[in-house]
């Protein structure tokens, strides 16, 4: 247990401050290229600290449970987290249908939503390695790989 206690609570400070910073960067949309990634590992970190930390202090913490206050606080966080999965209707954000779609799309439906003259996106995909025509669907050129579309993307939308 003393060597858990060591980094327990150092790595649960010093990821919160990583998610702190992170997540107030992205809230107010100042963050820079790593932000999210630091973001979504330093999650993963907290909750090894959290437990850890849980654990060396298992009484302290149980005792939280007999009083209103922390029950009704702890109460509120759980029906906030159970309705963040709620589906929204309306109004959310179109980011991510867009981009399924065009990652479904033909290279020629994503060549002109890029205003890039179709011959010149073919000779960058050929010159990239991509063996593609204007009918070849995108899905098939990545094989499902998120980084080749993007990759692919960023060719048909650089300037």
């Amino acid at each position: 247990m003393s060597t858990l206690r060591t980094w327990a609570t150092p790595l649960t400070i010093g990821s919160f401050l990583l998610m702190a910073v992170t997540g107030l960067l992205m809230f107010f949309h100042l963050d820079g290229t790593l932000n999210k990634v630091a973001h979504e590992w330093a999650g993963w970190i907290m909750v090894a600290g959290v437990l850890a930390h849980v654990v060396l202090n298992w009484r302290a913490f149980s005792i939280y449970f007999k009083r209103p206050v922390a029950v009704t606080i702890m109460a509120v966080s759980a029906v906030v987290l159970a309705g963040s999965f709620v589906p929204a209707s309306g109004g959310g954000n179109p980011v991510r249908p867009v981009m399924m779609a065009i990652s479904q799309a033909t290279v020629g439906a994503v060549i002109e939503l890029s205003g890039v003259p179709q011959q010149e996106a073919l000779s960058r995909l050929s010159a990239a390695g991509y063996d593609a025509e204007v009918d070849t669907p995108l899905p098939r050129l990545t094989g499902g790989n998120r980084e080749k579309e993007m990759a692919i993307l960023s060719l048909l939308f650089q300037g």
